[in-house]
This record gives structure tokens, C-alpha cells and sequence, in this order.
């Protein structure tokens, strides 16, 4: 079938879409290691360690018990209980268990939040750099993506200024998160103030704050732009299991929204996939409920590795680096390389670079361009003390040969 064939019968709205570049070079390097070739992956967002053994014992027993029907839409509502209680515990943050979607991993419920709110030609503001799937789930749903960025010497972290000045009356959402993915970068409690007025100035604007790196923070208490009273019954605060608790296999995620909000979400929850897994939110339920340590030591160990691999990369000339306070993720500049080539490939973009880190260096990470920054990457640190070294080592010989 020729390619003109295909768009004849595919969507516009598929064929603009652009694949996920976390998924997809995690597929160049999945297929890479098949071939017998030793590939260090360092692009996924993913804790490569193990779900604790009390949130397993949990599902075990949940299936044992027969908790394996269909689940509430909204999700289950000692689930939804125990994340109130979370969220007013650990946030101060006052949620009715009716304003709380449970869904098939955060990311569906940021794809729910747009599906609910958006309408082809509204505008919604995107703080850069940023995860990837913010801007097409956007787009999908019709709505024109309004990308602020920061560099590196902003630490990535874009000002109240700088919103408040592309706000139009168009705008009807604010997108961005907190440890950010792909920078580590943590907003502090005046910057998110500063937001916050801004948005209490601009009625039927509101905030999607994406919170899924909440506990994979260095600064020592996480802040929640929806504690300000002002933006409080505006803010849509989006959190999971898979980061804070290894869960990334068992897909699930929630939100905390404002009442008609949530309502909606469930609307089209209920249409397009149901409730989420009985037994892992049986999981939730435990990893909620049970001590914060495996998490807590597993947060030291990712800033033992942060602390390590910024060392590391200091050592690379033309690298640029913040010190990220959160998630585990360091997004280097390295356009200083752009021009550069070994003879064989040319680095003209962020893309290129990544590339030819994979082929030359048999590393994989991902291009800056698909979080909103073409001069830098992402490196996940999500792997053992010993891969980032080696990883590095590779790194920095391979570019190297970059004249």
C-alpha cells in the first residue's frame, strides 16, 4: 500500500502525531542488544528498581481474594480514600474522594484532562522544557501548544513574567511539572507563588501540575502549586505509583480536580477504557498506606547517582549542566557541539547527537528536541553506579573524535 494510500485512509489527527522519542530510541536500543551489541540504555524514565515486596504481597493477596472484576470508573473508593489522605497528609491538601480519577497511569490522565477541557483553537501554555507527550496530546485534542522555554541558565525554569506575558484570551491551561522530566529541575516555593497570582489574575485559566516525581526530590520538602489558596480550586494536580514507588508496569495513576473536572474525566474514562486494574490499585492502596523507606532509600541512592554522574560529565568538554534538585534525569546543553563531526556524521541538532551516541558510543538517550530543547539531551540516571561510569567513559570518547 503506497504511503499516499495510507493518509487517504488514516487520520489527520494520527498523522500528526509524532512517536514517542523516549519509546522509540528505547526501541533502536532494544534492537541493538538483540544484534549482540552491549547498549547502556539511559533513556528511559524508568527506576530500575523492584516494586517493594509489601505492595506485591498486596496484589497476591487482593487476587487471592477475589478482587478481580471490573472496577469503579473513578477507580476503587478505598483507593481514592487512601489518596485524600495522601494528598492532606503529605500536601496539605483538602480532596474529596469524588474529585479524585483514578486512571491507566498519569498519562492518561493528563490525555483525559485535555480530552475534557480543550477545544480546536485553544490555547494552552507549555513550560519548556517538558515532558514529551505534553505537546501532541495537546494537538490531538485540537488545542495549539504555547511552548515557554528556559535555558540552562535559568536553571530550566521559566518565570512568572514570562507566562503572564503569552497569556491571551485564548488560554485556557498551563501545563508543566515539578520535579521536572526531562531537567530535574524543582520549582521553589516563591516561583510557584509567582505563578500562582498570576493565574488568580486571569479567570477560567487553569494549572496542570504534573507531580509523578514528587518523592524523587533533593531539596526536602515537595511543594505543591496547589497549596495556594488562590489557584487552589484551579489547579489539577496529576500523580501516580510508577516513579515513587517502582510501579511503572502496573500502569496507575491519578488526579486531584476541581469537581466538574473530575466528573468530566470519568465521562470519558468511561468510554474509553473503564476503571483501572483491580489489583493494582488493590497495590496502591498498600504503597499508600504502608512506611515511605523503600522509597525514601531509593531517593538516596538516586542522589548518590546524581552527585556521581554530574562529576562525571563535568569532565566533558562542552558540556553544560544545572544541578538537578529532583526526578532522575540531567538534561546537558551540548550545542557546542553542532557543526562538529567525526568524519563520517555531522551533528546538526540535538537528534543527530543522540544518535550518534548510540551508534559510536553504544549509549542510548534521547534528543532535547522532543522535550522542547534541540541544544540539549536527557540522560536517565535510573541505572547502577557502575553503567553510569562506564556510560560516561563511552560518552566522553566518543565525542572526542567531534572536530
Amino acid at each position: 500500500m503506497s504511503s499516499t494510500a495510507i493518509e487517504s485512509v488514516l487520520s489527520d489527527r494520527v498523522m500528526s502525531m509524532t512517536e514517542s522519542a523516549t519509546l522509540q530510541m528505547a526501541g533502536m536500543a532494544r534492537k541493538m542488544k538483540e544484534q549482540g551489541i552491549d547498549v547502556i540504555t539511559l533513556s528511559l524514565g524508568e527506576p530500575d528498581f523492584d516494586t517493594p515486596q509489601h505492595i506485591k504481597d498486596a496484589a497476591l493477596k487482593a487476587m487471592e481474594a477475589g478482587h478481580t472484576k471490573y472496577t469503579a470508573v473513578a477507580g476503587n473508593l478505598d483507593l481514592r480514600e487512601a489518596i485524600c489522605a495522601k494528598l492532606k497528609r503529605e500536601n496539605g491538601l483538602d480532596f474529596k474522594p469524588s474529585q479524585i480519577v483514578v486512571s491507566n497511569g498519569a498519562k492518561q490522565d493528563i490525555a483525559n484532562l485535555c480530552l475534557a477541557m480543550i477545544n480546536p483553537g485553544d490555547e494552552v501554555i507549555i513550560l519548556s522544557p517538558y515532558w514529551v507527550s505534553y505537546s501532541d496530546i495537546v494537538k490531538m485534542c485540537g488545542g495549539e501548544a504555547v511552548v515557554l522555554s528556559a535555558g540552562v541558565e535559568e536553571d530550566f525554569k521559566v518565570p512568572a513574567s514570562r507566562v503572564e506575558a503569552a497569556i491571551s484570551d485564548r488560554t485556557k491551561l498551563i501545563m508543566f511539572s515539578s520535579p521536572c522530566n526531562p531537567t530535574g529541575s524543582v520549582f521553589n516555593e516563591d516561583e510557584l507563588k509567582a505563578i500562582a497570582e498570576v493565574v488568580a489574575r486571569h479567570e477560567n485559566l487553569y494549572i496542570m501540575s504534573d507531580e509523578i516525581y514528587e518523592h524523587i526530590n533533593f531539596t526536602g520538602k515537595h511543594i505543591s502549586i496547589a497549596s495556594f489558596p488562590e489557584v487552589k480550586d484551579r489547579t489539577i494536580v496529576v500523580n501516580g505509583f510508577s516513579k515513587a514507588f517502582a510501579m511503572t508496569g502496573w500502569r496507575l495513576g491519578y488526579m486531584a480536580a476541581p469537581q466538574f473536572i473530575a466528573d468530566a474525566c470519568v465521562k470519558i474514562q468511561g468510554q474509553m477504557t473503564s476503571g483501572a486494574n483491580s489489583i493494582a490499585q488493590k497495590a496502591g492502596v498498600a504503597a499508600l498506606n504502608s512506611d515511605l523507606r523503600p522509597t525514601q532509600e531509593m531517593t538516596m541512592a538516586f542522589r548518590r547517582r546524581r552527585d556521581l554522574i554530574i562529576s562525571l560529565l563535568k569532565e566533558i568538554p562542552g558540556f553544560k549542566c544545572n544541578f538537578p534538585t529532583g526526578a532522575f534525569y540531567i538534561f546537558p546543553d551540548i550545542s557546542a557541539y553542532f557543526g562538529k563531526s567525526d568524519g563520517v556524521t555531522t551533528i546538526h541538532n540535538s537528534d543527530d547527537f543522540s544518535l550518534f551516541l548510540l551508534n559510536q558510543a553504544h549509549v542510548a538517550t534521547v534528543g532535547g528536541s522532543a522535550f522542547g530543547d534541540d541544544h540539549c539531551f536527557r540522560i536517565s540516571y535510573a541505572a547502577s553506579e557502575d553503567q553510569i561510569r562506564e556510560a560516561v567513559r563511552r560518552i566522553k570518547e566518543a565525542v572526542s573524535k567531534l572536530k
